[in-house]
């Protein structure tokens, strides 16, 4: 309860109530969102598509993945920042909504990954140029990352089709 009690006093602070009520704020703060997982979702994917081998085959990978880094970190800040401000609009309407918690649980989940494969992979891909074949550890980074973050993205469209179940 006490998660709930915390939503509703999010959604019904004034910054939130007003963002909610808007007819041209909240689409704007949503376009915003939207901007930062293109952003960040573009420089992810061509990433993890540089690690699989798939793209950008002639330049190494240290190159794309050092490169884009800064774009990703902006992104994600961007799109972090935008999606909280539309948590806080409708905080207590997420809070019901399982597509939402897949989502939340799918995050927690990309901080693992993280956790588990920055160290081994993604801060060493300077020792991946020039090699033929990539260590099985950095190719499962990347599709791992892929599918956590369409996953995400799905949920995240999801969270908005979602309708409240009919009370009996």
């Amino acid at each position: 309860m006490f998660l709930l009690s915390l939503c509703q006093w999010l959604q019904n602070t004034n910054w939130a109530t007003a963002i909610r009520q808007s007819s041209w704020v909240y689409p704007i703060i949503l376009a915003s969102h939207l901007t930062g997982i293109a952003l960040f979702g573009g420089m992810l994917l061509v990433s993890d598509l540089r690690l699989l081998g798939f793209a950008l085959t002639k330049v190494p990978i240290s190159q794309v993945v050092g490169r884009l880094r800064s774009w990703k970190r902006v992104g994600l800040i961007w799109m972090i920042t935008f999606g909280f401000l539309l948590f806080a609009a409708k905080a207590a309407r997420y809070y019901i909504n399982p597509y939402f918690d897949a989502k939340v649980i799918l995050l927690l989940l990309t901080g693992v990954h993280a956790a588990i494969f920055r160290r081994g992979v993604y801060n060493r891909t300077a020792e991946f140029d020039g090699i033929t074949e990539l260590p099985g550890k950095a190719k499962a980074a990347a599709w791992i990352s892929l599918a956590l973050w369409l996953a995400i993205i799905i949920m995240g469209r999801m969270i908005g089709y979602y309708e409240l179940p009919d009370e009996p």
